[in-house]
């Protein structure tokens, strides 16, 4: 009888013990070879903050890209690195968690009253550290979904600090990109011959016209909306689980830092929208576009783009792609960016 306690013991310690290991194990992330490669996966200081960066290229003295996630809260630090491998060969790309965000998340601290304003202090911040860590006098600015509502108005604030700016799946108008969206995944649905599925759609479509909600993303994604070639990368816990840059622990902030501030931040981005923001821009910039896109209305988009007076502008179609166009056409993406940037 001894002898079974003391293996049920020791079972409950090994059991415990693994438990632990999975949920605090060390993350990094993979080796780049090369004598002037740089691969860090670090947390750093930024606006008081303690925020989690990757910082990815083969030679650090190619031009420097900071990319700034979407969301609100949805980190792309656990899947980027398989899909930026060619952009590595003549860009250092600089990732970061934003505040309360993924490995930024912080049980102690409050988020309750975290704004847009907040987070573009933090983005310029870090585009200072950057430049300086770099020895670069201005930087390549990318925003992708949400990251696209704080990178212009960064890019608006302060564009002496960026090189040019590059809206991937861009924010314009929210409400009106919604209703695009609510109608685009209808008529998918109808085409599919799915009655329950258009039912519930337009049985919403009152809240969407309202400007008090978005269309359920899970819907989006059903017919297509979200992503075309690639499997929809953003919340696949299996996916971040098997990942060098996250750990259970990761995880665990990641959907608090969802759940506390996904809310409050996108209620901004209806009651505040880019177009009554920002509608010149003193930089060169680009929105490129899935064709596809019903999270990121193009044709929103689009209408936006026309409204900001720049030098220098250009709208960028990507005809076989929706949401992730950086992502499902990798390979079209890092030609683009090659002839224009270097």
């Amino acid at each position: 009888m001894k002898n079974i306690k003391m293996l049920i013991k020791c079972i409950g310690v090994i059991i415990i013990l693994i438990l632990l290991l999975v949920l605090f194990r060390p993350t990094w992330t993979s080796n780049i070879k090369g004598d002037n490669s740089i691969s860090v996966l670090e947390q750093v200081k930024i606006n008081g903050a303690k925020q989690q960066i990757m910082i990815r290229g083969r030679d650090k003295n190619n031009p420097v890209i900071i990319y700034v996630h979407g969301g609100p809260g949805s980190s792309e630090i656990p899947y980027v690195a398989k899909f930026q491998d060619l952009l590595e060969k003549d860009f250092t790309v600089v990732h970061y968690d934003q505040r309360g965000s993924g490995k930024s998340y912080h049980f102690n601290e409050d988020y309750s009253k975290l704004t847009a304003d907040v987070l573009v202090e933090d983005l310029l911040e870090l585009t200072d550290n950057i430049s300086k860590r770099f020895g670069k006098e201005k930087v390549i600015l990318i925003g992708h979904s949400y990251g696209t509502y704080l990178a212009t108005k960064a890019a608006y604030k302060a564009p002496e600090k960026y090189e040019a700016y590059i809206g991937i799946g861009q924010l314009s108008n929210m409400q009106e990109s919604e209703i695009d969206n609510l109608n685009n995944t209808i008529s998918e649905a109808k085409k599919a011959r799915n009655t329950e599925d258009v039912k519930y759609l337009e049985g919403i479509a009152e809240k969407i016209y309202n400007g008090e909600g978005v269309t359920p993303r899970d819907y989006v994604g059903k017919y297509g909306g979200a992503t075309r070639l690639i499997n929809m990368p953003d919340g696949n816990i299996l996916g971040m689980l098997l990942s060098r840059e996250y750990n259970v622990l990761d995880l665990i902030r990641y959907n608090y830092g969802l759940a506390e501030t996904q809310e409050q931040l996108l209620k901004e981005v209806f009651d505040k929208p880019l177009p009554k923001i920002a509608t010149k821009l003193d930089l060169p910039f680009y929105f490129v576009m899935g064709k596809y896109d019903a999270m990121t209305s193009s044709n929103s988009a689009e209408n936006y783009f026309n409204l900001i007076e720049a030098d220098k502008k250009e709208f960028i179609s990507f005809e076989k792609s929706a949401h992730y166009p950086q992502f499902e056409e990798k390979e079209k993406f890092y030609r683009w960016m090659c002839d224009t940037f270097k």
